[in-house]
């Protein structure tokens, strides 16, 4: 294509124009569903471009390389064929609005995580994490093989999207405390920074969640709007300096096990992709995923040791009458959710079905082996 075919069909898309598009062949007529400025994905003859937008500020650690990975990996396997542009969270979208504006075909894909879009639909949550939920282990063999792929795609389709995990920020921290936590008093009046369904349970617990985005945390930390807060693990944690207003770091989290992220991709633009096209979309989502996986287990690790040793935080295990506590009312919260409407039902008695199944393998297996290890390096 020449140079000032381009130029023109790229200002067309600019005002939401209908073009013409070659895929192979074959005319195909696209037209903005939206009207809107972001236009319609651009398709060449051997070129399709796309526009993926995040939930994640701009090269943010972990989460926001997933959709950088994804990207990339895309456009290898198709030898630069499928070239797409990532935009960070307020770009062209707030991270918010990701969800709709792929949604509508205002765009063509975002990178996110699903339990944003409960108020959407409640059973949204069960594809991210729910408190005492999936580890990120686990949640792949829900997804790949307990059938919650099937009904992440049904979910998804009510809203035109198809949606493929792309990544998992692993078991994250219980959150920073000013104080220490001795006992269930002590969640009495809390003013914590928790979102979603864990925020719930610390209402239930006699606390006061408030949400925050990441931005504002440590300066409420700072004010004292707030005693606590979680936020992700070690490595992200690090980043944002909770630890110089709140030194206690408990651990691990009651409310995300195993935080599964998303691309979410426009279910027109999914199944105009060929079988193999759509392959490698999987392919490189997996790989996002457990890449992913590794990396937080690799900085995590490192941020924790700099934490202990370069800012003196003090590491501590929530006690057990609070578990136990964080247990019961999970269970009641996770429920309620699961009985929402009838879709979001089958979901959550497909995740529960899971979870149980889940529990007799990696209890006797990874569970019993950390424990007997951590005592056999002890001695």
């Amino acid at each position: 294509m020449k140079r000032r075919n381009i130029l023109t069909a790229a200002a067309a898309l600019a005002t939401g124009a209908t073009t013409i598009a070659v895929l192979g062949k074959k005319k195909t007529e696209i037209t903005s569903p939206a009207q809107t400025p972001l236009g319609a994905p651009y398709i060449s003859k051997n070129l399709r471009k796309l526009r993926l937008v995040t939930s994640w500020p701009k090269d943010f650690p972990g989460l926001g390389m997933m959709p950088n990975r994804v990207a990339q990996y895309v456009h290898t396997m198709t030898n630069g064929r499928i070239d797409i542009k990532v935009f960070s969270a307020g770009e062209l979208v707030g991270a918010a609005e990701v969800f709709d504006t792929v949604s509508t075909g205002a765009a063509d894909m975002y990178h996110s995580a699903e339990y944003y879009w409960q108020g959407k639909a409640k059973g949204f949550s069960f594809f991210t994490a729910v408190p005492l939920g999936l580890t990120a282990t686990e949640m792949v063999g829900w997804i790949e093989f307990g059938g919650g792929q099937q009904l992440w795609d049904s979910l998804s389709a009510k809203f035109n999207i198809k949606a493929i995990q792309a990544g998992n920020s692993g078991h994250q921290m219980g959150g920073w405390f000013k104080k220490e936590i001795r006992s269930l008093e002590d969640f009495k009046g809390l003013k914590m920074r928790m979102p979603g369904i864990g925020g719930e349970v610390i209402r239930r617990m006699g606390g006061a969640a408030v949400k925050l985005s990441g931005g504002e945390i440590y300066q409420a930390l700072q004010s004292g709007a707030i005693d606590a807060t979680e936020w992700v693990g070690p490595w992200n944690d690090y980043a944002f300096g909770f630890y110089r207003e709140a030194p206690y770091y408990y651990g691990p989290g009651f409310h995300e096990p195993g935080a599964a992220l998303s691309l979410g991709i426009n279910l027109d633009i999914w199944n105009s992709f060929s079988a193999s096209d759509k392959a490698i979309f999987e392919s490189a989502c997996h790989k996002a995923s457990n890449i992913a996986v590794g990396e937080y287990t690799h900085e995590n690790a490192k941020a924790l040791i700099t934490l202990r040793e370069e800012h003196n935080i003090h590491a501590r295990v929530f006690p057990k009458e609070v578990w136990d506590k964080f247990g019961t009312i999970s269970n009641e919260v996770v429920s309620e959710i699961g009985q929402s409407d009838k879709e979001t039902r089958k979901i959550f008695e497909s995740y529960i079905k899971a979870r149980n199944g889940y529990r007799s393998w990696t209890e006797i297996s990874e569970g019993q082996y950390i424990t007997a290890r951590k005592a056999s390096l002890a001695t």
